[in-house]
């Protein structure tokens, strides 16, 4: 299984970024997908999940309304649009997936990327 992130950056309060993923060595149109946040001195926290068909989706409160989830079956990509953001949006962004294996859970994730907002 490999994810890889891109599309991160610096951006200005306000502007806008698109976060991509790109999912490989897994039957990707079977399971959910997920975008996590970490910063400084905090754990990785969940901002937006995606279910398998695209057609459900949920956000920490925080960004609803701002950012949206959404998802390629076609192309194995999951994406997250981030609009109107604010400094508090600055951190690491992680795209997760996970299932329950004939061996337990398993949980993946990508390497991360790095989101700045500067006020």
């Amino acid at each position: 299984v490999q994810l890889v992130e891109s599309g991160g950056g610096l951006v200005q309060a306000g502007e806008s970024l698109k976060l991509s993923c790109a999912a490989s060595g897994f039957t990707f149109r079977k399971y959910g997908m997920a975008w996590y946040r970490q910063t400084p001195g905090s754990e990785r926290a969940w901002v937006a999940v995606i279910n398998s068909n695209g057609r459900v989706t949920d956000y920490k409160d925080s960004v609803k309304g701002r950012f949206t989830i959404s998802r390629d079956n076609g192309k194995n990509m999951v994406y997250l649009q981030m609009n109107n953001l604010k400094p508090d949006d600055t951190g690491v962004y992680y795209c997760q997936t996970a299932w329950s294996g004939d061996g337990g859970p398993e949980e993946y994730w990508g390497q991360g990327i790095q989101v700045t907002v500067s006020s």
